[in-house]
């Protein structure tokens, strides 16, 4: 449904976006992530179209992003969009509506389809008297009034209290769910972890690392295995009436065990912590700290004396 290819942006000497190249297929969530001045959003945009790439090729459902029809297959929300305060929902959508030649029955449907889903009262309000939660939920039924297939989103919920965060998180997974292909960026790694399919990492430009967390995980984070047991061992905590060891690897569970055993005891349980988005963000946006977490001299994969 996407397809970028050696993309770059340069404004004079400075390349903001530096040779990205990734694809996104039908009913994917691709969250593209980074700290800031990354280059998320000016990725963002030119896969909308709005601004030209210096170098490299976008194509979105086989189409340029140059090519008229190809906006008329994609919904864009800015992380700053402002609404014509003056306009109420109904008639601002209907203006959105009306550049997008939806027949006006066809949009009456859909806008108020939209807006019940999103939970929009107030419609006949003036958008200039709402809420910012209001007003996103707003821009986002504008993005889909001409009910495109590909939704590209920079941080959907930028500025919006827990609620409403969570509301328009989940209504991005239905939208998922329906078939639509959507791409975003987020500062709330715990909401991209919880949504995507797959994760793009940028940093100065350049893509970093991208595919499933689950990739990510194995190459760039670490497991952590939490061995219970009934006596304690060289290493071990007391935790609600056990004994509790934290290594990170099975050869250290198996070294538990034998140390358990040897005091006549037993692992009583074995619970696995996978590394979270956030921690494979920050080892692969700064490889020094990965590198210090696995050189500490305190090694808990070292075996138990006896």
């Amino acid at each position: 449904m996407i397809e970028v290819r050696d993309l770059r942006k340069e404004y004079g000497d400075f390349a903001a976006v530096e040779g990205s190249t990734f694809s996104v297929e039908r009913g994917e969530v691709f969250g593209i992530i980074g700290p800031n001045g990354a280059g998320k959003t000016t990725t963002l945009k030119m896969l909308a179209g709005l601004i030209e790439p210096t170098d490299g090729t976008v194509q979105v459902a086989g189409l340029d992003t140059d090519d008229a029809d190809m906006k008329r297959q994609l919904g864009f929300l800015p992380e700053e969009s402002p609404l014509y305060e003056e306009m109420t929902p109904v008639s601002y959508l209907s203006f959105f509506a009306d550049l997008y030649d939806v027949p006006d029955n066809v949009a009456t449907r859909r806008m108020h389809e939209t807006l019940d889903r999103l939970d929009l009262d107030h419609r006949d309000r003036q958008l200039g008297d709402m809420s910012k939660g209001m007003k996103r939920k707003v821009a986002i039924a504008r993005s889909l009034i001409n009910d495109p297939d590909v939704l590209v989103y920079d941080e959907p919920a930028s500025g919006l209290d827990p609620l409403t965060t969570n509301f328009i998180i989940d209504f991005t997974t239905e939208l998922a769910e329906e078939g639509k292909t959507i791409v975003f960026s987020a500062h709330n790694l715990y909401h991209v972890q919880s949504i995507c399919d797959r994760v793009a990492i940028m940093n100065e430009g350049e893509i970093v690392a991208r595919g499933p967390l689950s990739k990510l995980r194995e190459e760039h984070g670490e497991t952590t295995y939490h061995v219970y047991t009934s006596v304690e061992v060289p290493g071990s905590v007391r935790e609600n009436g056990s004994y509790k060891r934290s290594v990170t690897s099975m050869q250290a569970v198996e070294q538990t065990r034998e140390a358990a055993a040897d005091r006549d005891g037993d692992v009583i349980d074995i619970r696995t912590e996978e590394s979270s988005l956030e921690e494979v963000f920050l080892n692969v946006a700064n490889p020094d700290r990965a590198e210090s977490a696995t050189a500490t001299p305190d090694d808990q994969s070292a075996e138990p004396e006896a």
